[in-house]
């Protein structure tokens, strides 16, 4: 009796906690949570330290809205809530509901739900073991680099759905994990795409958009026109459903996602993640909130909910129980689907320590894993600027990138101002902004910081703490910008300018990253914000590759060029500052050299010159004799090249 009106009043204290007693909450550190399943019992533990009750709910068919069973669970230790089940369990599905001040709360998955059926409203127990495809076991990230160096990548950002949509794709499954797996595929006039175009390019990452199971696409109605980027989570450790071919079933998307993994690995290309741990879909009515009512998310001072995200809500990546979710997933991606990187949403929303302690973890599992982030938020935090992921603190974080917004606006103009152009496009006083971004943020004795674009000091540790980009898919790709920030300007020059922003791109210091469909002028009709448009929209036309064949083999081109000489993927500001020379140049124009022999380059000096201006320029040489990089036939007069309009000299001695 007095232990039942003990735990009684501890139920009762814990219920009036209000915001400010969050941190007080018990922290449960076993790695049970969730389901752990045997043919012989299924244990299942949820988190709920305000529950005064909880149930586990059991239902033999998805669609079922009434379990067939309810089973009552027991407080446990930390704030936890246990029940074994004695018996093969397979198949079955289930959710969890709890008593909080006299109400049940809706019945959910837990957030670390593994497998769910149709739409994610149910977990299902499965044997995740038999979800293998053949040869999975064995499956092996392909190598990049030899020393785990991260510039030696080449990230392209692509969306699932998008590589295989168009009738022109020539992917049987389109749309999904299985049509993205499908090697051989080609366009009515041979040309290759999806995934063997990956393969054709030579790039080394392939970032997918979010795959985890989010919420805007209704996975009952396959055949119902739907699109969404996917920034919306709604199950973080279970694979999208409408990318598969029975989303009602489990194991179906389990198995598929795994084939299609192999598939890239198969083709030497690595897999990363878009992960998106910094809001949810929803908020009251999050499988995370229905559990612990305002826990897991940031609060103002008034009690709403925070919103740096613009989504509604952000997550606290600094309480416990975040902190420790957010890693345990991520070791579970890599683990169970040999996932190779992740790429953070709004990174700047997550604590520095939260970020630090997942990259430790992660590199002790997987020493080459690529992480890199947005270094902003999409608002104002309860979270102290000093301790947020930003990009300002990047120095700060360990083996992380962020994204420069430096660089990317230098080369095309700001994403916020359609009109406004960079030094790609003509744009008169960019020229630091790209210094600034070739050198990779990182401190250089040539660059004046204080006639930079955005930053007024250096932010990177080293080159690999940068992502140089100039699009990806949020705001315009980039032969939209320029188009419509340069109606004037002919179609030639518009390549001219396309041609010279991924040039910058491909020959920058850092970890250079490309967005699907730039090798081809990919079109989106000038839509900025396509996250919920139409296949019409998005959908690559690899007829485009076939229209501008000899772009996308310049691109081929640029990237083996970088991936066979170190000079353009230096490791350290040192190296930067001793081998990087930027020269006088004119205005509008960008000259500088690598000294490629102190880097164990096969070339002993590297002579790069950019040209953002509607006339040829000539420009001096160093003494000796020059070779044109990409077997073009430049013009050198002597001492002097001359760089085309809108164009780039990439040059070199033995």
């Amino acid at each position: 009796m007095k232990r039942t009106f003990i735990f009684l009043l501890f139920t009762c204290l814990m219920q009036e906690m209000n915001a400010q007693d969050y941190k007080s909450y018990p922290v449960y550190e076993g790695s049970d949570l969730g389901l752990v399943y045997t043919p012989a019992a299924a244990q299942f533990r949820i988190w709920s330290p305000l529950a005064a009750d909880a149930q586990l709910l059991l239902y033999k068919y998805d669609e079922d809205k009434i379990p067939y069973q309810t089973i009552r669970l027991k407080k446990a230790e930390k704030g936890t809530w246990f029940v074994k089940v004695n018996k093969n369990l397979q198949g079955v599905y289930y959710a969890f509901r709890v008593l909080i001040n006299n109400k049940w709360n809706d019945a959910v998955p837990d957030p670390y739900v593994k497998a769910v059926g149709a739409n994610g409203k149910k977990g299902q127990v499965i044997n995740i073991a038999s979800t293998n495809p053949a040869g999975w076991t064995k499956d092996k990230s392909p190598a990049f680099s030899e020393q785990n160096n991260a510039t030696d990548a080449v990230i392209y950002e692509l969306h699932i759905r998008d590589a295989s949509i168009h009738a022109s794709s020539g992917v049987k499954k389109k749309g999904g994990f299985a049509g993205l797996a499908e090697a051989g595929t080609k366009t009515p006039g041979g040309t290759a795409t999806a995934l063997d175009h990956l393969q054709e390019l030579g790039v080394t990452h392939i970032h997918l958009l979010p795959f985890f199971d989010y919420n805007s696409v209704d996975e009952t109605k396959p055949n119902t026109p739907q699109y969404n980027w996917g920034y919306d989570p709604l199950n973080y450790n279970v694979p999208e459903g409408s990318y598969s071919s029975n989303p009602v079933d489990g194991a179906t998307r389990i198995r598929e996602l795994k084939q299609m993994i192999k598939a890239f690995h198969d083709k030497g290309l690595r897999v990363v993640m878009d992960a998106v741990y910094n809001h949810t879909g929803v908020t009251e009515a999050s499988n995370f909130n229905q559990l612990v009512p305002g826990y897991y998310y940031r609060h103002k001072k008034d009690g709403s909910f925070s919103d740096a995200t613009a989504c509604g809500n952000e997550t606290a990546s600094e309480m416990p129980m975040m902190r420790k979710f957010m890693l345990e997933s991520v070791l579970y991606w890599v683990k169970e689907y040999h996932i190779d990187g992740f790429r953070f949403d709004l990174m700047g929303v997550h604590d520095i320590e939260t970020m630090n302690l997942i990259s430790r973890e992660l590199h002790k599992i997987k020493p080459d894993i690529l992480l890199y982030g947005e270094g902003w938020t999409a608002g104002d935090s309860p979270l102290p600027e000093d301790q947020r992921a930003v990009k300002k603190n990047a120095f700060m974080l360990d083996r992380i990138a962020v994204f420069s917004d430096d660089i990317r606006d230098g080369i095309k103009g700001s994403v916020f101002d359609i009109k406004d152009r960079g030094f790609a496009t003509g744009k008169a006083g960019m020229e630091t902004s790209i210094r600034f971004g070739i050198a990779a943020a990182c401190d250089h004795p040539q660059v004046d910081f204080q006639q930079v674009n955005y930053s007024k000091a250096p932010y990177a540790k080293a080159p690999w703490n940068v992502i140089t980009y100039c699009e990806c898919h949020d705001n315009n790709t980039l032969w939209d910008k320029i188009s419509l920030s340069y109606p004037a300007a002919s179609e030639a020059d518009r390549k001219r300018m396309h041609r010279l922003a991924l040039t910058i791109v491909l020959t920058s210091q850092g970890i250079p990253f490309l967005h699907a469909g730039t090798e081809f002028f990919r079109s989106k009709e000038g839509v900025e914000n396509s996250y919920k448009s139409p296949d019409s929209i998005n959908a690559i036309d690899w007829t485009q590759k076939e229209k501008n064949k000899s772009f996308n083999d310049y691109i081929k081109q640029l990237i083996a060029l970088r991936k066979a000489h170190p000079a353009f993927r230096m490791n350290t500001t040192d190296q930067l500052k001793q081998q990087l020379h930027f020269e006088k140049s004119e205005p509008g124009t960008i000259i500088y050299t690598l000294d490629g022999s102190a880097v164990k380059d096969s070339w002993k000096k590297i002579w790069i010159g950019f040209n953002g201006t509607t006339e040829d320029a000539f420009v001096s040489l160093p003494k000796g004799e020059w070779k044109d990089a990409l077997g073009k036939e430049t013009e050198i007069l002597k001492e002097f090249a001359k760089i085309e309009r809108y164009g780039s000299v990439i040059l070199y001695q033995q």
